[in-house]
């Protein structure tokens, strides 16, 4: 089997990589700008950003190296929301979201034996009205922080969530159903 890398250092990408029955990978984050055209969908976003993580993290790797590079990020009524820049913004995001439904959009690329693969997932969650006391309590955990759109449905970010419609991993930041399916054209094989 080649060597994986993962382009990421969230420790839920890794989390979930394992769940997958993957154990035996090399954590390399790349060093990319995340900035991307204006006037693309919610999905070619997230897609245009993975590509842009995946080829940075392929220069380094060798031949026989798979590399699996992932991009989340919140959309409401199609403009992103990105992770928090403090607090205050972290408030303003949540206070957005509560109440009503927005996107969470991964774009997933995997690359190796001189080809890339490139995919997205979206998934509709929806947040329960929740009162300004009750955003500044959770921003106090500092769980928001480093999540798009300032909540972490896999932590306490939960409990704000009234509802979701499609893939809950995905909003974790891997669909690993979608990952596992470009795996398997590359020969990496689930389940049997």
């Amino acid at each position: 089997m080649s060597k994986m890398i993962l382009a990421s250092g969230s420790p839920r990408r890794r989390e979930l990589l394992r769940q997958m029955g993957l154990s035996e990978f090399e954590i390399r984050p790349p060093e990319v700008d995340e900035g991307f055209p204006s006037g693309l969908t919610p999905r070619e976003t997230v897609e245009y950003i993975s590509r842009k993580k995946c080829a940075a993290a392929a220069e380094t790797s060798a031949p026989d190296e798979i590399v699996v590079a992932a991009d989340t990020m919140v959309f409401v009524d199609g403009a992103p929301l990105g992770k928090p820049a403090d607090e205050a913004d972290a408030l303003r995001m949540l206070t957005l979201l509560q109440g009503r439904g927005h996107l969470v959009c991964t774009g997933v690329s995997v690359c190796g034996e001189g080809r890339t693969l490139t995919e997205s997932e979206s998934t509709e969650v929806f947040f329960r009205p929740a009162g300004r006391e009750e955003l500044l309590a959770y921003i106090r955990t500092g769980e928001p922080m480093d999540k798009a759109g300032a909540y972490g449905v896999q932590g306490l970010g939960a409990l704000l969530v009234e509802g979701i419609r499609g893939d809950f991993y995905n909003v974790m930041g891997l669909p690993i159903l979608r990952l596992s399916r470009m795996l398997e054209r590359f020969g990496i094989r689930f389940l049997n």
